[in-house]
């Protein structure tokens, strides 16, 4: 007689229905269930990966910002990362790209922003990595007088920045702290080095510069120009008392030039400090990475800034990203310390980030089922052998015929019973030991007197 071939099943299911004692049906959604949640975990390392490209709005050609998003271009390309820098006319500039999308529909995620210039503007969905320097506001005039307050150029030509700029939103507000806001003055909104050529030319009495439009070229020039002076901020302290977001910096005697003594005296200068400022949802991992491009471009020494001052995580405009106050306080993840690929230390950090909690709900789960399947089979093993105890008790006491018929019926009812129980492979032995006891107290019921060999029923 051939017998029938066991029906194929999937590995997992046929293991949860031998080791479990799951019905087919069952055993089918469970594995499903396991096995979504493992495609599910694949799908979220895939879709999880880092960018590989990423936006930086910049500033003006030459000026600090431009050179400073080219630095981060060079750095970033090291690990696998495209930075198109795009260029701007200042931080207001910046700030607008950031708040809204391109013309082509891309979206800027991180651009440096001045201070003070976003007071009324809404932020949602800005957020800070930083403080990365500061951006003094150098103001050059004509003449060889020497003035000591902004207030002595009111009724001059004065280039107060380009639309767009930080150096334009600063300018009107401290012109407008000293009582200038218009005629007879004469305000110009020519472009930095546009000004500073009409400034050489004398079309203009004084200009004002910061770093977000004007480039470290002309600054330099009007600094060497005859008959050109650098303003130094007499009143620096009542000025940052008044304006929160501006800093007094020194610039110390020769730093332009030490053969030439320029300037010839310490200038003190005002400005706000530049924020590295991304859109919410930048990925953690380039976070981590920007922040460390951040301390290579930002941490050493210059004229203005002592090595190790900056970035640094002071809140000003922005909210800070809660990414960045971690790196801050506690660096980057150990996988990106060991592991010397970016991409792969990213890879093996999602894969950890997906594997881990899937393993800690999964391994407990597996390790608790057969237990508690293996409780729930013994608990039917045992309601068969309670009644069955009863019935082999009764074997020691004489019997009745009548008695023994009775008892002969309740063996039929427990084994109709047992042959209905569902059992797991790796219960089979308990099962038929169940099943020879059954055979072993039906030879007792009939033969009170004599003790059969369990070993021996039902053989024959």
């Amino acid at each position: 007689m051939d017998t029938p071939k066991a029906r194929k099943r999937f590995p997992l299911v046929t293991t949860l229905i031998d080791n479990f004692g799951f019905s087919p049906g069952l055993a089918l959604v469970v594995s499903l269930f396991i096995t979504g949640l493992c495609v599910l975990a694949v799908i979220w390392v895939v879709k999880s990966a880092p960018p590989r490209k990423l936006y930086i709005t910049s500033g003006p050609e030459g000026s600090s910002f431009q050179r400073w998003a080219g630095a981060y271009k060079d750095a970033l390309a090291k690990h696998g990362v495209t930075l198109e820098v795009l260029p701007s006319s200042g931080s207001l500039n910046n700030l607008d790209r950031m708040l809204t999308k391109g013309p082509n529909g891309e979206i800027v995620d991180i651009g440096f922003i001045s201070g003070g210039i976003a007071k009324e503007q809404k932020l949602d969905g800005l957020m800070s990595l930083g403080s990365v320097g500061y951006q003094p506001l150098w103001v050059f005039y004509r003449g060889n007088t020497t003035i000591s307050r902004l207030s002595q150029l009111e009724g001059q030509r004065i280039a107060i920045g380009s639309t767009g700029s930080a150096t334009r939103a600063i300018v009107q507000t401290l012109l407008q702290a000293n009582g200038i806001s218009g005629a007879p003055t004469v305000f110009s909104d020519l472009d930095s080095s546009s000004a500073a050529e009409a400034l050489l030319q004398g079309q203009l009495d004084a200009v004002f510069l910061m770093g977000d439009s004007a480039s470290t070229q002309t600054l330099r020039s009007l600094g060497r120009a005859p008959g050109i002076q650098l303003f130094t901020f007499t009143q620096a302290d009542a000025y940052v008392r008044r304006n929160t977001f501006l800093n007094k910096i020194s610039l110390p005697q020769g730093s332009l030039d030490l053969g030439k003594n320029l300037p010839a005296q310490d200038v003190v200068l005002v400005g706000p400090v530049v924020e590295l400022v991304a859109r919410e949802g930048l990925h953690s991992a380039l976070s981590d990475l920007l922040l460390d491009v951040a301390k290579q471009v930002h941490g050493n020494a210059s004229l203005l800034q002592k090595r190790g001052d900056f970035p640094v995580l002071v809140e000003h405009d922005f909210p800070l990203s809660d990414d960045a106050v971690r790196y801050y306080k506690s660096g980057k993840g150990i996988l990106y310390r060991v592991v010397s690929s970016f991409w792969v230390a990213s890879l093996l950090n999602r894969l950890l980030v997906a594997v881990v909690p899937l393993m800690l709900v999964v391994i407990p789960a597996i390790r608790l089922m057969p237990v508690a399947y293996r409780f729930r089979i013994q608990l039917k093993l045992y309601r068969c052998y309670r009644p069955l105890l009863r019935v082999e008790r009764e074997t020691y006491e004489p019997l009745t015929p009548e008695r023994v018929q009775e008892l002969l019926t309740q063996l039929e009812e427990i084994e109709v019973a047992v042959n209905r129980l569902k059992v797991p492979a790796s219960f089979a032995d308990r099962f038929y030991w169940l099943r020879r006891h059954l055979l072993f107290v039906r030879e007792r019921v009939k033969n009170p007197g004599s003790t059969p060999d369990t070993a021996s029923v039902g053989e024959g």
